[in-house]
């Protein structure tokens, strides 16, 4: 069998290229207003998930994230129609709400009076946006474990890769809990709705997240956490001077590259030193944890081909290559769908339909090996 045939059997594909590839359609829905390439993004979210999600009980909210989607888009419209910013001469007024006045100091937003059809598009557009976003991060909570990133976070950094992870595996628990409450209450007959289904499915939960906070706070301790290996109090300061100067430096490199009246140069010198004193931070403060890696996720072409693909349509939709993001939409006119944009956005779920399929979770017991 060859390399690229054994790539594509079934496994888990590593934690980064999915983070990759969804922060990138991330950041290509947040250079966008346009709502077909917004919908397309949605599309190859779902498409992606659907293929490529495995069978363990955290890969099954994506369903809670589309949710939570929708539920941004309602409020968006409903403040927006609440807290009115006027109207224009030629807008297109839907409906007028009872209006209440409001003070001097309150000026330029009014509660209630008339609701226009711009007014309307534009917060659902803005809702569609960020609800994009939201389902981004849900995709990548959904196709890839958070637990298994913290693999290949840098030893210096392996404390707060822990928190990150920890703190990124909430909803799916949460999401992994309620199912299985609700399992729980269909086998008994709970036919209770309302505030007391409610409940009886908010105490379980509760009950269980605090189990398994005291679980992992004991296999955390069980393993050894927060060693600090061979580190001597000279290389704790030095270490900490790196990284707090490295930090300085790379925030104001920033604030040069981004402020047009600082000279580029001293915004790179900056940025460059930051870079590299946080480097120097990372490599001497990596040396003081002590760990060891069992079954190191491996990264191939098809981890490339993923990564890549997201960052394809990052790049296009940022550039703004193939069409304006900053032109503005008619929002009582169908909008057009850029080809560049579009193909850009095509590629990335191709890219992710090149990952190989997830392994099961149970094998199957093949027939006549049980007597």
């Amino acid at each position: 069998m060859t390399s690229l045939a054994a790539a594509r059997l079934p496994r888990a594909l590593h934690p980064v290229a999915w983070w990759l590839w969804a922060l990138a359609l991330a950041t290509a829905a947040s250079r966008t207003g346009n709502p077909l390439l917004l919908a397309l993004i949605f599309a190859v979210l779902g498409l992606a998930v659907t293929l490529r999600r495995g069978d363990a009980p955290w890969a099954r909210a994506f369903g809670y994230y589309l949710l939570l989607a929708l539920t941004v888009i309602a409020i968006r419209v409903l403040f927006r129609a609440v807290f009115a910013s006027g109207t224009g001469p030629g807008d297109h007024i839907l409906l007028t709400l009872p209006q209440v006045p409001t003070p001097d100091w309150y000026a330029g937003i009014q509660l209630g009076g008339p609701v226009s059809a711009e007014a309307v598009l534009s917060a659902a557009l803005d809702g569609m946006r960020l609800a994009c976003l939201l389902c981004c991060i849900g995709a990548a909570n959904t196709l890839a474990n958070p637990k298994r990133a913290l693999r290949v976070l840098p030893g210096a950094l392996y404390e707060l890769g822990v928190a990150v992870t920890v703190a990124l595996t909430v909803a799916p628990q949460l999401v992994e809990s309620v199912q299985r409450v609700a399992r729980a209450r269909r086998l008994r007959a709970g036919r209770t709705r309302g505030l007391r289904a409610l409940r009886a499915i908010a105490l379980p939960v509760l009950h269980d997240a605090l189990d398994r906070s005291l679980r992992l706070a004991a296999a955390m301790d069980s393993r050894g956490y927060g060693r600090t290996g061979s580190a001597t109090r000279t290389s704790r300061l030095v270490t900490g001077a790196l990284m707090l100067t490295g930090m300085t430096g790379l925030c104001v490199g920033a604030y040069g590259l981004l402020d047009p009246t600082v000279p580029g140069a001293v915004g790179t010198a900056g940025f460059a030193a930051g870079a590299v004193l946080c480097t120097g931070g990372l490599i001497l403060g990596g040396r003081r944890v002590s760990r060891t890696r069992y079954r190191p996720d491996p990264w191939q072409w098809p981890e490339w081909t993923v990564a890549v693909g997201g960052l394809s349509a990052a790049f296009v939709l940022a550039a703004g290559t193939g069409y304006d993001p900053a032109a503005g939409t008619d929002l009582l006119h169908w909008p057009t769908l850029p080809a560049l944009p579009a193909a850009a956005i095509l590629l990335a779920a191709a890219a992710a339909l090149a990952a190989p399929p997830p392994p099961p979770r149970h094998r199957p017991v093949p027939a006549g090996a049980v007597a």
